[in-house]
């Protein structure tokens, strides 16, 4: 595949699915990389801090391309809209640049991200908000860190096998997290949110919530808590925490629903937590 001058590697239809991932998310990483050098201008979604690039659409196009030739039985889910119904029963969820601020802005914090999920058997409108995932790969180009993981295979980061989350409480250990200015003036997110975050011995927010959960995997931050999060935020850190030995849970408070991930005590506390608040009618 090429992009402008940026060509990117076919991908073997005869690996597994833990290999395909890993390839994809380095792929997808490193033109995403290599299109930035060339300078690139971010587009406004719904915020100032809420951009789209060239890149994120490159990227995902690249993946989506692989994975129809790889995989053509699968479906396919992208942040940017990529969308491809399958009959396999599994879908693959793309986000090809997570941290899309940073990336813009030079900062290293920032990955392609891919995860594989199990359909649930509803439509797009009625997606289960936190659907059984096979694996996950996160992948931060500037670093070079892969983190790997899912049902059948541990986590790994660069191959090597990691220690897990924290086993530690809340009040001891650092929480990652992430809430954007707006959602703080409205009590029904703010509430909750402050009561998980000064649980915390200490407060994380980056901007890339795979990168935050990779961490997680490994050891590097204490647990992770945020709302909202769409199945590409999610399901690729989700399946690697779970495959290191780390618990994960939704909970929801006044509506919206809250992502945890972290040791069991960490995920029991902070759920704890964000459900301890008034509930608004």
């Amino acid at each position: 595949m090429t992009t402008g001058r940026h060509t990117a590697t076919e991908l073997d239809p005869t690996l597994d699915d833990y290999q395909l991932a890993s390839a994809l998310v380095r792929e997808a990483g490193q033109l995403a990389l290599l299109m930035r050098m060339g300078g690139l201008e971010g587009e406004r979604k719904t915020s100032v801090s809420d951009v789209v690039t060239a890149a994120d659409h490159a990227a995902e196009a690249y993946v989506m391309e692989q994975l129809r030739r790889c995989r053509p039985e699968d479906g396919i889910l992208g942040e940017e809209g990529a969308s491809v119904s399958g009959t396999s029963g599994r879908t693959w969820v793309i986000d090809p640049v997570d941290g899309t601020y940073n990336f813009l802005h030079g900062s290293t914090y920032w990955c392609s991200a891919i995860a594989l999920k199990h359909d649930d058997g509803t439509d797009a409108g009625q997606r289960t908000v936190d659907p059984s995932v096979v694996l996950g790969a996160i992948y931060q180009p500037e670093l070079d860190k892969l983190w790997l993981g899912g049902q059948e295979r541990a986590a790994t980061l660069n191959g090597e096998p990691i220690s897990g989350p924290s086993a530690a409480s809340v009040a001891g250990i650092c929480a990652a997290t992430y809430i954007h200015p707006t959602w703080l003036a409205d009590p029904r997110t703010a509430m909750p949110w402050h009561a998980a975050a000064v649980s915390a011995a200490s407060l994380r927010m980056f901007g890339s919530g795979s990168c935050d959960l990779g961490r997680v995997a490994d050891g590097e931050l204490g647990c992770w808590f945020q709302h909202s999060c769409p199945e590409w935020d999610w399901l690729p850190g989700k399946a690697i925490v779970r495959a290191a030995g780390g618990e994960t849970a939704v909970v929801q408070v006044n509506g919206m629903n809250w992502f945890v991930a972290g040791g069991p005590t960490a995920v029991r506390e902070l759920s704890a937590a964000l459900t301890s608040v008034p509930q608004f009618a």
